[in-house]
């Protein structure tokens, strides 16, 4: 069986950035996978009741595993709680991983959401911090290796085993 993988659908051209734009990317392995079929395409955040386009959001207090465990929460730049949302939308994409058997996922860098290394550190600076976002820190609790399009020929190397 041809393992798929969950992918931010802002990767594949899907404009569901916070401000209405996608991340693209052009990569023949993600060409490849798309052709075989392989791509589950999601958005947490919009799965979550969030609009296209939404005032950016950065986790405050931590990082996503600080979200999914109370310690920290995710707000726009506004001020305004967006931690249930955000919540919502990582449930509903681990549940589209566990129903399609996706062991991998390829997702947005730096997102609150997606990001998988690095976050923004809360204070809307630019500044990044180490750490996942609320979505990849629940894949990675639930077994599932995330990556993000910097990554794509060390998923394509996890993907020959």
């Amino acid at each position: 069986m041809t393992a798929k993988i969950l992918v931010s659908a802002c990767l594949l051209g899907d404009r569901v950035r916070y401000d209405g734009a996608d991340n693209s990317v052009s990569n023949d392995w993600l060409q490849r996978w798309k052709e075989e079929g392989r791509l589950v395409p999601v958005c947490p955040e919009v799965s979550g009741g969030l609009p296209i386009p939404r005032p950016p959001s950065e986790i405050q207090g931590g990082n996503g595993e600080d979200v999914l465990s109370q310690q920290a929460s995710i707000v726009d730049i506004h001020g305004r709680d967006v931690t249930r949302e955000f919540l919502v939308g990582a449930e509903q994409a681990l549940a589209t991983a566990q129903k399609y058997g996706c062991r991998f996922a390829l997702l947005a860098a730096r997102s609150p959401s997606c990001g998988n290394e690095q976050i923004y550190d809360g204070t809307f600076s630019g500044a990044l911090i180490p750490g996942a976002g609320a979505t990849a820190a629940l894949l990675k609790q639930n077994g599932i290796q995330v990556f993000n399009q910097a990554q794509i020929v060390a998923l394509a190397e996890q993907l020959k085993d």
